[in-house]
């Protein structure tokens, strides 16, 4: 499990085949999860200053693999007695977005995201969402699209200062939406968060 609080970002010495090295302060353990541009991946070197993980065939084919390079979001796995913050991150990547509109208001700037039309069940206004590892919040939903306002803090500290019109992202839903929503859509047709809403108020 992760947060989606980025420990700090890690540099890409190299990518080859299924092995991706990195360099970073913080040097974890062979055989440990860490999160990597928010896909949990298994440490499998490690060397003075670097450490490697193991991205199979399959990740690549999933993850979007152009944002390996130069420099990475980097989270270990949560410890036993860790503060929690952020919302609760599996490491599991459900599906990549676009990012179709970047519109600067000043203090803050929207992003908006498409992601394919059956992973827009699983967001919720005000609820979480994690964009290469990064816990974020739902600002809108529209139609197969959601909108976030990111501070200049998060953009100046993350990959979002060098995301474009256009740029893939690894997207993964909050957890507790998908358990949410494939508990009751059996229930209803046409199932909407209003609906939930009412279904959970009658228990």
């Amino acid at each position: 499990m992760f947060t989606g609080l980025i420990r700090e970002m890690a540099e890409v010495l190299s990518l080859q085949n299924s092995f991706l090295t990195l360099r970073a302060k913080y040097i974890p353990k062979i055989g440990d999860s860490i999160a990597i541009n928010g896909a949990c991946l298994t440490v499998v070197r490690v060397n003075t200053g670097t450490f490697t993980v193991e991205l199979s065939p399959e990740s690549q084919k999933v993850l979007a693999m152009e944002n390996y390079r130069d420099k990475v979001h980097m989270e270990p796995a949560m410890m036993m007695g860790d503060r929690f913050e952020g919302h609760i991150v599996q490491g599991h990547v459900d599906c990549l977005g676009t990012i179709t509109s970047i519109n600067n208001n000043g203090n803050s700037t929207d992003f908006i995201i498409s992601l394919p039309s059956e992973y827009s069940r699983y967001l919720i206004p005000k609820g979480s969402v994690t964009i290469d590892g990064v816990s974020l919040t739902v600002n809108d939903v529209l139609n197969d699209a959601f909108r976030l306002t990111i501070i200049p803090h998060t953009i100046e500290n993350t990959l979002f200062k060098r995301y474009k019109v256009g740029t893939k992202v690894n997207l993964e839903t909050d957890m507790f939406a998908r358990y949410i929503y494939n508990m009751f859509k059996n229930k209803e047709d046409n199932l909407t968060w209003d609906k939930v809403d009412k279904i959970m108020a009658a228990y």
